[in-house]
């Protein structure tokens, strides 16, 4: 065998491992921006993290161009920003959430929100306090949302 074919054949091995991860649905890629002052944001990120997400954490000057060019609803604005394939995210929304959005892949819908900032969702949680029960919607282009889920703190209901 010719050096060049062994080259070669390195060459194509090492391709083949770097694609492999996403051709196996390595894990879901979301991007987050976040205010550098916020700290229950980093909760978000660091619970999306341990659920199996790759996120890249985005610490931001200003989110709202974010969101604007993500097309989020303003009666829909939490407390950061995110994306995960072609749906847009707002706020402290589940790891399970995006797993069933992800699964789905539900026509119409263009992302995923969870308005205000119930006690107990990813971030928010308080030892002690009881978590509050909450929606995760899913709203489209045209700025009409509908519940996708009910969470009570971090349990689907």
């Amino acid at each position: 065998m010719s050096p060049w074919s062994t080259r070669r054949n390195l060459t194509i091995g090492l391709l083949g491992l770097a694609v492999l991860p996403a051709a196996c649905g390595g894990p879901p890629k979301v991007e987050a921006w976040r205010d550098r002052n916020c700290g229950c944001c980093g909760g978000w990120v660091a619970h999306l993290r341990a659920e199996g997400f790759e996120v890249d954490d985005k610490v931001v000057d200003a989110v709202g161009p974010h969101r604007q060019a993500l097309g989020t609803p303003s009666d829909l604005i939490s407390c950061h920003a995110g994306k995960i394939g072609r749906y847009a995210l707002e706020g402290h929304v589940p790891a399970a959430a995006l797993r069933r959005l992800l699964k789905e892949n539900p026509k119409g819908v263009a992302g995923l929100a969870v308005p205000e900032m119930p006690l107990g969702v990813p971030g928010m949680e308080v030892p002690g306090a009881e978590p509050s029960t909450y929606d995760v919607v899913a709203f489209g282009r045209n700025g009409a949302w509908r519940p996708w889920m009910r969470f009570r703190g971090l349990e689907a209901v």
